[in-house]
């Protein structure tokens, strides 16, 4: 956006691109060559986040990166970016703490803060090119306790995860990514460059299988955006794992 807000040219081609919907180029023969975004996520040994909160870090800067002008036409990330969105999307997420989570902001990407909560999304690239320093971080063997979170405030999107599938949090954080994306694309222009102008604030909810049931009804009237797994791992190819709601709807 320009300094009134108004999205520029930039973001404006980011959310047409976001508003296509996930690209589905076949993968590479060569499996090193499958992209993927890394995500990683900040996980002290003393005083973790709460999980909800750190799930909401992380959907708000998988978007982020999704719609900052350097993925845009002429961007330094433009290349690395489509190439990604318009394949089969996949995210990785990992854990830093300390030095790593340090080392980490020195690669391309972008960290959103989220209730003391932190996550940083990194700039798309193949699978056997992961810079070293993020090859590193563990992908699973981290666990965050469901919290107790205060109701959601009324002007944010709620990102509800489906309680029932029982995914780890590394699976939890790549899902509500994927949700934030949708969400964006399918919001209208001006309503996504509010959200940007909020940096992507969201709350992230577990749903259980009455609330879910309801959810599933606010989807199937276009009321609500919803992600269907492709089934890699810890899930059934098909599942529903996130049910995104904008602001308003319930």
């Amino acid at each position: 956006m320009d300094e009134n807000g108004t999205p520029t040219a930039g973001f404006t081609a980011l959310h047409a691109e976001l508003a296509r919907g996930y690209g589905n180029t076949p993968d590479p023969a060569d499996p090193a060559q499958v992209q993927a975004m890394q995500m990683v996520l900040h996980l002290p040994k003393v005083e973790p986040p709460a999980r909800s909160d750190l799930l909401a870090a992380a959907a708000a800067v998988a978007v982020a990166l999704c719609l900052d002008e350097r993925s845009g036409p002429g961007g330094v990330w433009e290349q690395g970016y489509l190439s990604w969105k318009r394949a089969r999307i996949r995210k990785v997420a990992r854990r830093a703490r300390g030095a790593q989570w340090r080392a980490a902001q020195e690669v391309p990407g972008i960290t959103l803060t989220v209730g003391g909560a932190q996550a940083r999304a990194l700039v798309p690239g193949p699978v056997g090119a992961v810079d070293p320093r993020i090859k590193r971080l563990q992908i699973g063997g981290t666990e965050l306790l469901a919290d107790e979170p205060e109701p959601p405030a009324a002007d944010a999107p709620v990102l509800w995860v489906n309680r029932e599938l029982g995914m780890t949090l590394g699976k939890a954080a790549a899902q509500v990514g994927h949700a934030s994306m949708l969400l964006a694309g399918a919001l209208p222009l001006a309503a996504a460059a509010r959200w940007a102008r909020d940096e992507f604030r969201c709350a992230v909810r577990e749903a259980g299988p009455e609330r879910w049931r309801e959810l599933l009804a606010l989807q199937a009237g276009g009321g609500a955006v919803a992600v269907r797994d492709a089934g890699y791992t810890e899930v059934a190819p098909g599942s529903i794992t996130v049910i995104a709601v904008p602001p308003g709807r319930g």
